[in-house]
């Protein structure tokens, strides 16, 4: 009995010497995390861990949690050990304007494409505003109206009409419809016709196309998301996975989603009209690429080929073009659906019915094109329909949440103290719900930005659906 009590007594100082030393350094590392930005308002939660605020994030209400913390606490809250997120003009312009020094975190790497970095993902400021050069011209408002850029968009309305027309079941699943479009207008912009779909075209000729984005309609989708932003490796570790180790892990259903996972209809169709451009005789290349997105890229590998050995590769091509697919996919899509979805609410008719009265008022024959659909130089005279637009995209922006950044040196945002490293972030989703700027702030209410001169200047300030500075959404005409 002595024994047992004996042997007892040493397994438990045997578990107490192996468990005191971790547990004195996990205190001492959540000491050191709440004292680093004790200066900064949080619930105590938040300050010793990142798994308060990615439970939010797991449950899809990351956004609303912080924003209802501001909203409790402060203009500036602290939202995990090393993370600090603000909601006023000022800290926005010292974040993102241009010139700030703030890069992008590695939080941006899990948009990579093929494992190649990106306009969207890379952090350099120098490196994203060399891409950016590159990029530009197309992407500006007068190439899109008079490069054919605009046109094409016409056509694909027209077409998106007649699909309507023709398979009345697909326009009512409007979600999905309005991604055919949106994959569309987006792929003749990028690569014309060396990589256009036809996910708008009758049946038959456009199956393979609308399939390319059936995994955006995986609810798993976002659980793969959070597993690639929260716990990154584990998630490499288990796709990366092949053989009999790939079976168990798939029959334990460790895998966020299964594979192939999402956009490899898109990421593959990147690579083939790459190859397809690529192969285009020259003259056809500067004739037909002058002013796509594919083809100012191949522009740029062939000057930078004289100066430096290979310029851009096959791959850094393919992943631009596949990262200008997928952010315009789902933004494109997700807004006209907010926009069709707020206007047919009961509450809404009186916009709709002015937006009806407003093109029937001002839109001339002369402003249709040979298919009666309005041009997009017509489109800019109608005040009622910006409102709209604009309302839509404070109420329901696309890309809603926190944009991170940091700096390697110590700063001052806002009045407060930052040490180097500390991540920084904004929100469209707070920003655009300041109630001492826009008046009833969850209301749907277009004609607020006809009101008063001053006060729709101030909410313009306030008005960030395209992010600012260098960092801007490069698509915003």
């Amino acid at each position: 009995m002595l024994d047992i009590l004996i042997s007892d007594i040493t397994f438990l100082n045997t578990v107490t010497l192996i468990l005191f030393p971790l547990l004195l350094f996990i205190s001492y590392h959540s000491l050191q995390n709440l004292l680093i930005l004790n200066h900064i308002p949080s619930p105590p939660l938040y300050a010793l861990t990142k798994w308060r605020l990615a439970f939010s994030d797991y449950s899809g209400t990351r956004t609303r949690t912080i924003h209802a913390l501001h909203t409790k606490y402060s203009p500036i809250i602290r939202i995990g050990p090393r993370e600090i997120s603000f909601s006023r003009l000022s800290a926005l312009r010292t974040i993102y304007g241009a010139g700030s020094g703030f890069e992008r975190t590695s939080f941006y790497r899990m948009f990579d494409v093929y494992g190649t970095q990106n306009l969207f993902t890379f952090a350099s400021v120098a490196a994203h505003s060399q891409r950016k050069k590159l990029l530009t011209y197309p992407y500006s408002k007068s190439v899109i109206l008079k490069e054919g850029a605009a046109r094409a968009v016409e056509m694909k309305v027209w077409e998106f009409m007649r699909l309507l027309e023709r398979e009345p079941e697909v326009g009512r699943e409007i979600f999905r419809s309005l991604h055919y479009y949106a994959l569309d207008s987006i792929t003749e912009f990028l690569y014309g016709e060396f990589g256009r779909t036809k996910a708008l075209g009758e049946k038959g000729d456009s199956d393979r196309d609308r399939r390319m984005i059936s995994d955006i309609l995986d609810p798993k989708r976002r659980k793969l998301a959070w597993f690639a932003c929260h716990l990154p490796r584990y998630t490499g570790f288990l796709m990366s996975r092949t053989g009999i180790t790939e079976k168990v892990v798939e029959a334990l259903g460790l895998l966020p989603q299964t594979k192939p996972t999402v956009y490899t209809g898109i990421r593959k169709h990147a690579l083939e009209a790459w190859g397809a451009f690529k192969a285009a005789p020259k003259v056809e290349k500067e004739d037909k690429g002058a002013t796509n997105i594919i083809g100012r890229l191949w522009e740029s590998h062939m000057s930078n080929k004289k100066r430096v050995e290979g310029g851009l590769s096959d791959l850094e091509i393919a992943s631009e073009a596949a990262d200008h697919l997928l952010a315009g996919v789902d933004t494109t899509s997700d807004t006209l659906m907010f926009l069709i979805w707020a206007l047919s609410l009961p509450e809404n008719s009186e916009y709709q019915e002015k937006l009806i009265e407003e093109v029937n008022a001002k839109l001339l024959a002369s402003d249709l094109d040979s298919r009666g659909i309005p041009t997009a130089e017509a489109t800019g005279k109608l005040e009622y329909l910006d409102a709209v637009l604009k309302e839509t995209l404070r109420l329901y922006a696309p890309l809603p949440a926190s944009e991170p950044r940091c700096l390697p040196t110590d700063c001052v945002i806002d009045g407060v103290r930052v040490p180097a490293g500390t991540v920084v972030s904004m929100s469209p989703y707070t920003l655009h719900r300041n109630p001492d700027v826009f008046l009833d702030p969850l209301l749907f209410n277009p004609e607020r930005w006809l009101g008063d001169l001053e006060d729709v200047a101030e909410m313009k300030k306030w008005f960030w659906a395209f992010s600012s500075g260098g960092r801007m959404c490069i698509g915003i005409q």
